[in-house]
């Protein structure tokens, strides 16, 4: 009964404003609706889920080559321990 009324409400509502003044779809709104009903032990499991469907970004150029210098460093002891380095 309720995913009945959930998709009736989004068949007939428009667009809103949210408290940041973003328009949002009704469709995000009836999934934190939907997110508040589920129980608290079972949150991890749908972060995981919905943790899927985000973009992965892919690293620029300049950070490809970073991250191989800095693995060249490493392989060569060219490193330097957090104990050495002088944080004041």
């Amino acid at each position: 009964m309720i995913i009945l009324k959930l998709l009736t409400y989004s068949l007939v509502e428009k667009p809103i404003k949210s408290e940041r003044g973003i328009l949002v779809n009704t469709s995000r709104q009836q999934l934190h609706y939907i997110i508040n009903m589920v129980d608290s032990k079972e949150l991890d499991v749908l972060y995981r889920v919905l943790v899927k469907f985000i973009p992965e970004d892919e690293p620029l150029p300049d950070e490809i080559k970073a991250i191989r210098i800095g693995r060249e460093e490493i392989l060569r002891g060219e490193i330097v321990s957090h104990d050495d380095i002088d944080w004041s």
